[in-house]
């Protein structure tokens, strides 16, 4: 996943762009980003890896080369961005939000054409160089959008910045979200809402589904309308979001209550008190034990000193110990209690199977995990979510093969009334260690969002969408 953010001011607006974008850091911790427009220097850009710091620290020495009413940046967990380019439709500067598929179909499609790229990406070439070759390819940036949107498999919302404005289009089945905020002599474009309020800008505007518009200082303008059909993350409310956003005018932490109520609604344990595993899994268990009538208790909390980032490093023996390090059971809220778990979702398992073990030495009596999702099964083919992992990796995926001897009837495992589900479920306990294990209903999760079925991609669950 990665986060953008930009600001058209008739003021300067550096404090603005980089205050904005690091509102953005839960979604990456590989590379970010920024790049600001003024008269006298035109296009200045600045790109740090956020591997081994924050974006505040290595962006801070920044700010004082920096300059101008225009500006964006990106928090990304894959390319380097922003890219600066120049070409028949002038000088601008573009960042995306985009995964790829046939990245090496586009590559070949460019270098067949004589075309050259000069942005590299872990020896490859850069998917946002792809994507602004692409533009490149037609006659006017609406034009190019659109050639961007029907040629990519995936996904991909940008933003272009020009010397007197910024063009937003948002992918074109709405996958990922792009919103406008707005105050006084001033419009912002970000991923996420939650970089408005402290920045001084209230929500304005939601894009549509490949809807393309055009910003400036005095307002925004509808250069293609939105589509009909939509297909937004539905992980964005169960796991990427953060508790202040909103997507599509759905409250992220709300929603997330309401998954929990839903859970406790189907739940007959007996459990003394209910723990969210930080920090996703918080607003689940919080309304879990609201709808439950029993307290919610830290049995872990987040040592966020020194571990406070939502993603982990890419090592995977790193992002394990990095996993456990960070959260801190309380022996004295554990010793002799039946606990229930609420977590956003279980991707290999790893996690959770040290959180269980952590609880065990600390002297829980009953472990009972509840999920605020269903099971992951698919491979996701549109955002970043696991794309280091592989799909044999997945704790449904494992638990199928135990029973099966190989991966195969996905779709029965995928369905919660059949009897394979039901073993799959029990074998992912097993594995885990805990006592029952209770997934999501997708009809319920898709009651809590808020939208229609169709509205939403729930292909990690049920294998349901499309490019």
């Amino acid at each position: 996943m990665s986060g953008f953010y930009g600001v058209v001011s008739k003021e300067k607006c550096v404090n603005d762009v980089f205050y904005g974008t690091d509102y953005h850091s839960h979604l990456g911790t590989k590379r970010a980003g920024m790049v600001f427009y003024n008269k006298t220097e035109g296009f200045r850009r600045s790109i740090h890896s956020l591997e081994s710091d924050y974006f505040r620290s290595k962006f801070e020495p920044d700010l004082i080369k920096f300059d101008g009413n225009l500006g964006m940046g990106i928090i990304s967990d894959t390319d380097p961005q922003p890219i600066l380019f120049n070409s028949h439709l002038g000088r601008f500067s573009i960042v995306s939000v985009s995964r790829i598929i046939n990245l090496n179909e586009l590559e070949k499609y460019f270098i067949s054409k004589k075309k050259h790229f000069t942005e590299n990406f872990q020896g490859n070439v850069n998917p946002t160089e792809v994507v602004a070759n692409l533009v490149n390819e037609e006659d006017n940036f609406v034009s190019g959008i659109e050639n961007v949107q029907k040629r990519i498999k995936g996904s991909c919302s940008l933003l272009v910045l020009k010397p007197d404005r910024i063009i937003a289009a948002r992918d074109k089945l709405g996958r990922t979200t792009i919103v406008i905020g707005k105050k006084d002599g001033a419009f912002a474009v970000a991923s996420e809402t939650l970089a408005f309020p402290n920045t001084g800008y209230e929500i304005e505007y939601y894009l549509g589904p490949g809807e393309i518009v055009e910003i400036t200082s005095d307002g925004y303008n509808i250069l293609k309308p939105a589509g009909k059909e939509m297909q937004v993350c539905a992980f964005l409310w169960v796991y990427y979001g953060y508790p202040p956003s909103f997507y599509e005018g759905i409250n992220v932490d709300d929603c997330r209550y309401r998954c929990g109520a839903a859970l406790a609604k189907r739940d007959t344990v007996d459990a003394d008190f209910v723990c969210g595993i930080p920090d996703s899994g918080v607003g689940h268990a919080i309304g879990y034990g609201n709808e439950k009538n029993i307290p919610y208790k830290r049995a872990y909390s987040k040592y966020t000193p020194t571990w406070p980032r939502s993603f982990m490093p890419q090592n995977q023996n790193t992002r394990e110990l990095i996993a456990r390090m960070k959260l801190i059971p309380n022996k004295a809220l554990i010793k002799d209690k039946s606990i229930v778990l609420l977590d956003d979702s279980i991707v290999r398992g790893t996690q959770l199977r040290d959180n269980t073990a952590d609880l065990r030495l600390a002297g829980a009596r009953e472990l009972h995990m509840r999920i605020a999702c269903p099971p992951l099964t698919f491979p996701c083919d549109f955002l970043n979510f696991s794309q280091s992992r592989s799909t044999s990796e997945l704790a449904s995926r494992k638990a199928i093969i135990q029973l099966e001897g190989e991966e195969k009837y996905f779709e029965e495992y995928s369905d919660p009334t059949s009897e394979k589900y039901h073993e799959m479920v029990k074998q992912i306990a097993k594995n885990l260690g805990i006592d029952s294990l209770i997934y999501q209903d997708l009809g319920d999760l898709v009651e809590a969002i808020g939208l229609p079925k169709e509205k939403l991609c729930t292909h990690c669950w049920d294998g349901s969408s499309r490019f």
